[in-house]
């Protein structure tokens, strides 16, 4: 199949890309390259520097290029930036998201779209969440009422390989590994008992992958470890003793996944535990 995936030069769209390489498909990338990065580039895909709304886009629409399915996975991610420059978010994450849905109804292409276990806090918590809830929303009314072969995937905490250690797009665990290594404090924002559901990517692509080759669309699938650690229980699992900081607004205090919706249409479960990755990567 010729699969377009979009955010394909990022953290997940990299992962995901690497999966469907061995499985022989055709894959191209569309990645402005905010956070994805050149060196992520895979041999044999073909990758357009271009944003999901802008003119390069647009263009690419118009071009005969057959394409079979859309991994949905570019996003402008992260809470606290989202503080910064709503609008970013939003224009990225809905608008960017409804060019997206209509290039899929224009050609009848089935749509795989990236969600975020930040639905389950409210989507007025933030502006990322309340972005991204925008995109599920837009998906959701046009599979009502314009047919739209659509599922939903919802990411918990997700880390693995080629995800960013640095900047402000990082996420707790690629952050702590490099600031280790480069002997720098892992800093804890509030008091360490907020709980996250840490998920390692293989497993994300694996659903993704199950959600594609099952055609299971019209579904809102969860994935996650489906069980969570408290900030405190990662220090001691990294063996640091961490800064504290000010708590960051906007965040939930728990994420936990219910999975069992994918593990009945999908067979998934996941299988890596965050324990083992650090005592791995240390």
């Amino acid at each position: 199949m010729h699969i377009l995936v979009t955010g394909g030069a990022g953290f997940i769209g990299t992962n995901l890309i690497k999966k469907l390489l061995k499985d022989n498909h055709n894959i191209t990338s569309i990645d402005n390259y905010s956070t994805g990065k050149k060196e992520n580039e895979q041999e044999g895909v073909r990758y357009i520097d271009s944003g999901i709304n802008d003119y390069n886009f647009k263009a690419f629409c118009k071009l005969d290029t057959k394409i079979d399915i859309v991994f949905h996975m570019a996003a402008v991610a992260r809470i606290q930036p989202s503080f910064e420059n709503p609008e970013l978010y939003i224009d990225t994450n809905f608008n960017g998201t409804y060019n997206i849905v209509q290039y899929c109804i224009d050609r009848n292409i089935p749509l795989i779209y990236a969600g975020s276990s930040s639905h389950h806090s409210g989507k007025f918590k933030n502006p990322y969440t309340f972005s991204k809830d925008l995109g599920e929303d837009v998906i959701r009314l046009y599979q009502k009422h314009f047919d739209l072969k659509a599922s939903i995937a919802r990411f918990y905490n997700v880390y693995g390989p080629n995800q960013l250690t640095t900047g402000g797009y990082t996420t707790l665990v690629g952050r702590w590994l490099n600031n280790i290594k480069t002997q720098m404090p892992c800093e804890i924002f509030g008091d360490g008992s907020k709980r996250r559901d840490f998920t390692h990517v293989d497993d994300i692509v694996d659903g993704l992958n199950r959600i594609m080759k099952q055609q299971a669309y019209g579904h809102e699938f969860e994935f996650g470890r489906g069980k969570n650690h408290s900030i405190k229980d990662v220090a001691n699992m990294f063996g640091v003793i961490p800064q504290y900081g000010p708590d960051k607004h906007g965040e939930a205090q728990d994420t936990l996944a219910d999975y069992s919706l994918a593990a009945e249409l999908l067979a998934w479960e996941p299988t890596i535990n965050l324990t083992d990755y650090i005592k791995e990567e240390l």
